[in-house]
């Protein structure tokens, strides 16, 4: 079997590296050439120096191609994606290409494989906040009802696909890639200790991510959120490792007094993954605009609150330790402040499957 395995944004990296992992564990195992893989970067995240660090902590091979398409409009960049990426098909002849998430890199490269008749697994399948005016959901949506193996991260997703009409047999249960990273390199994370290069303690600080449009491209809205985290500021330091985008509309929108608290607001550059990881392990409790960090989160037991109107992960709310508080100044204020009088006591427990285990799960269905 000939595999291509397609990552296109950095959260894609790990959830293609446990993939990868365990492909590598089977072709020594079967010690011939049965099992091949390629490796595909799409560059839609085109950042060499954050990558770079992406492959090291994550112990993932140099992508065997990039495809080097680079920041564009929606339609330009996914229009490039599939103009590339049917070069590589066609070359390559792969039996089934594996896609994951929800980015332009994702429908781009899911809508080239069905026109050229070769078979598609989506991984982290079924996933919906309901909410279309996210360029992700519709992603999301159009990747599902054209893909051939829909692996999900929880039950939760497997309904949502059955009401969308989708067929039973191509629904597989297998759990949540993102923490077969997470639990692997745990460990590794807790002695690095990035809390105390940035001179902060253990439990003693907030950690914060914020990118999304629906978030950044509003002045109002980025306002309201800026306010609330200056305030918080006062109770608590914030670690704040921003992404460039973010920066930029701070500054367009002249938003950078609400940054300036002392040395309560800690804006570090973007941070790769063991890094970050280890940010977040120590941290009292997580804002964020991020599905990804929901779930890591949930799996690690932080509290966290989810700077959005909705999420696509719910199960992270009903089990799990996530607050979903919207972009509004008060909320965000008063449920942080919750949080910091320990008036919130509520027990969580980690979602099915979530056990470090799904790439195998994937890889006994695709390969059986």
């Amino acid at each position: 079997m000939k595999i291509i395995l397609v990552a296109g944004a950095r959260p894609n990296f790990m959830k293609i590296a446990p993939l990868i992992w365990e492909l590598r564990k089977r072709q020594k195992v079967a010690k011939s050439n049965k099992i091949e893989y390629l490796f595909v970067h799409t560059g839609q995240h085109y950042d060499i120096e954050m990558s770079n660090v992406f492959f090291k902590d994550l112990n993932l091979p140099y992508p065997d191609i990039n495809l080097g398409v680079g920041s564009a409009s929606h339609a330009v960049q996914t229009a490039k994606i599939m103009l590339k990426f049917e070069e590589v098909c066609v070359k390559h002849k792969a039996d089934i290409i594996i896609v994951v998430g929800d980015v332009n890199s994702t429908i781009a490269c899911t809508l080239v494989a069905a026109k050229l008749g070769i078979k598609t697994a989506h991984v982290e399948a079924g996933l919906r906040s309901f909410d279309r005016t996210m360029p992700e959901e519709i992603n999301r949506i159009l990747t599902d009802s054209i893909s051939d193996y829909l692996f999900t991260t929880c039950k939760d997703a497997n309904n949502n696909l059955k009401r969308e009409g989708i067929s039973q047999e191509k629904i597989f249960f297998v759990g949540n890639v993102m923490i077969d990273s997470l639990r692997r390199f745990q460990k590794k994370a807790e002695k690095i200790n990035t809390a105390k290069k940035y001179g902060l303690e253990k439990s003693s600080y907030a950690l914060l991510t914020l990118h999304r449009p629906s978030n950044v491209d509003e002045m109002d809205s980025l306002k309201e959120i800026l306010e609330a985290l200056k305030e918080i500021s006062n109770y608590i330091p914030i670690s704040f490792p921003i992404h460039p985008r973010t920066k930029k509309l701070i500054k367009k929108f002249r938003l950078n007094k609400f940054l300036d608290n002392g040395n309560s607001i800690i804006l570090n550059n973007p941070l790769g993954y063991l890094e970050f990881l280890s940010l977040m392990m120590d941290a009292k409790f997580v804002l964020t605009d991020s599905g990804g960090i929901q779930e890591e989160t949930t799996a690690l037991g932080i509290p966290c609150l989810t700077l959005r109107n909705n999420t696509e992960r719910p199960i992270t709310v009903k089990t799990g330790t996530n607050r979903i508080v919207g972009n509004s100044r008060d909320k965000i204020i008063c449920e942080s402040m919750k949080i910091l009088k320990r008036k919130i006591k509520k027990q969580f427990m980690i979602p099915e499957l979530w056990d470090g285990k799904a790439a195998k799960r994937i890889l006994n269905v695709l390969l059986s």
